[in-house]
């Protein structure tokens, strides 16, 4: 039998599909996974803001290596996560769900293949500052175009 599959031919929709900028977002997923030498967790968000970008979502890795932990801590604190359980080392799936925070994303080619990468992380109450300072600097940026 055949199937005919639209976009099998073309160029991968896939590097277009990476969102890069700055983002109020949702975690609507979080998964632990192992690997011997990085465990990390995939987490998938959901964009609130900007409006024109409320129904997509992006994800990234945030890893568990001695080295990166630090980057995990900066999410989990920024994004509002239990003080108790961080406090304990612990990281609870379930209690990652429904957080909002947020996040700059990166793209970041390695070996020939672009990744999304979670660059920096705001609380939530920051969104405010931190979308009038990017229109700003979007404005200004067209004045000095023209």
């Amino acid at each position: 039998m055949k199937r005919h599959i639209a976009g099998l031919n073309g160029e991968s929709r896939y590097e277009q599909d990476l969102l890069e900028g700055v983002f109020l977002v949702r975690v609507e997923g979080a998964r632990y996974c192992w690997h011997p030498q990085k465990p990390f967790f995939s987490v998938r968000f959901s964009i609130v803001e900007p409006r024109e970008f409320a129904s997509r979502s992006v994800s990234g890795r945030l890893y568990c290596t001695a080295r990166a932990l630090w980057r995990l801590n900066w999410f989990l604190r920024d994004f509002g996560y239990d003080a108790d359980l961080l406090g304990r080392d612990e990281v609870d799936e379930k209690n990652l769900v429904g957080l909002c925070g947020v996040v700059r994303t990166v793209r970041k080619t390695f070996a020939g293949h672009s990744y999304l990468n979670l660059d920096s992380f705001a609380a939530a109450g920051e969104w405010e500052a931190i979308s009038s300072d990017r229109g700003s600097r979007n404005h200004a940026s067209e004045g000095a175009a023209r």
